[in-house]
């Protein structure tokens, strides 16, 4: 038997389904294929795309929780905007901020399913987690390649990417595998563009 959802509650998800729609025009400093520049939302539903495809590769990650990771850990920027990879700065305050504003955007979600997102966002600040952990190399393994496979303006920076957040891509052999695979397609785009 099925029941009908509290009518209340669901208001207060399309609330904060709304709140979350400026994600889609909120950009990245990166490009698509075809030259437009990417939104937040084109990189968190690759992410967890990837995510997916990576199931059967890694048995000790719990895959649900991985792609609800990867499609909440940029949530926050719906509201302040992306800061590209190029422009971040350790006391830039940029993670607090976007706490805050993921705090914002998920305050019309009944209690329990706002504490339980604002738990995940947590979870993937800390990257105290397998899931946590690995959805961070996996951001920024997604970046690099979108970098890769965008119509980038001339004089884009390859050469940064192949630095570009090593500390998350070295913390387990898939990542490292994967992020030699992102070098390798970096290395090669740089080539061709000098």
């Amino acid at each position: 038997m099925t029941t009908t959802p509290d009518p209340d509650r669901l208001a207060r998800i399309v609330a904060f389904l709304q709140g979350a729609e400026p994600l889609k025009d909120t950009l990245r400093s990166g490009y698509t294929g075809a030259g437009r520049p990417e939104s937040v939302a084109d990189h968190s539903w690759r992410l967890a795309l990837l995510a997916i495809l990576l199931r059967d590769d890694l048995p000790e990650i719990d895959t649900l929780k991985l792609v609800e990771l990867c499609l909440v850990h940029d949530l926050g920027e719906a509201i302040s905007g992306d800061v590209p990879a190029t422009e971040q700065r350790a006391d830039d305050g940029r993670e607090a901020r976007e706490k805050t504003d993921f705090a914002t955007l998920t305050e019309p979600l009944p209690k329990g399913l706002r504490d339980r997102m604002r738990a995940l966002w947590d979870e993937y600040a800390a990257a105290d987690t397998p899931e946590a952990r690995m959805a961070k190399g996996l951001d920024k393994i997604e970046t690099v390649l979108q970098h890769v496979a965008g119509a980038n303006p001339p004089g884009f920076d390859y050469a940064f990417n192949l630095g570009y957040g090593r500390a998350r891509t070295d913390t387990h052999p898939l990542l490292r595998d994967m992020r030699a695979l992102a070098d390798e397609m970096t290395q090669a785009r740089a080539d061709a563009a000098d």
